[in-house]
């Protein structure tokens, strides 16, 4: 059994969780969600309480096993709490702003980069060099956090770029300290 999939996922007060054909929806107070579930996945609803199971035991099996367990989870925790993500713009002049419900950023190209979040992503500028962007759907978010990052990858000499909060850049020595 996958050790993931044979825990039960808890269901928190103030959630719905109903199965409509090969679909789980997970209604909260902060919004809905639904994933399609494999027809080899079982799943049986209790009171407070999913549990998954499987017939064979397929590599593939038990890896969907505890995929769906963990999907669902991420989707009761997020419709409840929500998730969310801080990056950072490490870099003279680079700066970020909302204008319209559009993300503009300034990453030392001859013209802005505009990014239009997805619906059902907000996105908050604490200051000019941190972007936080929060939801419901934890897949989406993280989506969404690496698209805005590649727009400019950290890179090893100054670091410049956009990173994750706490994201350890490995620095190179430049060519002066080579030799």
């Amino acid at each position: 059994m996958s050790r993931i999939g044979k825990k039960p996922v808890k269901i928190l007060k103030g959630v719905k969780v109903e199965k409509k054909g090969d679909n789980i929806f997970v209604t909260g107070p902060k919004g809905s969600l639904e994933v399609y579930l494999n027809p080899v996945i079982k799943t049986q609803i209790k009171d407070e309480e999913i549990e998954f199971t499987r017939d064979s035991d397929l590599k593939r099996d038990k890896a969907l096993h505890g995929l769906y367990a963990i999907l669902v989870k991420n989707m009761i925790s997020g419709v409840t709490e929500g998730f969310s993500k801080k990056l950072e713009l490490v870099g003279i002049g680079y700066r970020a702003e909302m204008k319209q419900n559009k993300l503009f950023l300034n990453l030392g190209f001859s013209h802005p980069i505009i990014f239009n979040p997805p619906e059902g992503i907000k996105i908050d500028l604490p200051t000019d060099t941190t972007i936080v962007i929060s939801g419901i759907d934890k897949q989406l978010i993280g989506l969404v956090a690496a698209k805005i990052r590649s727009f400019k990858l950290p890179e090893p000499y100054k670091g410049k770029g956009i990173k994750y909060e706490g994201e350890y850049i490995r620095r190179k020595a430049g060519k002066a300290a080579a030799k």
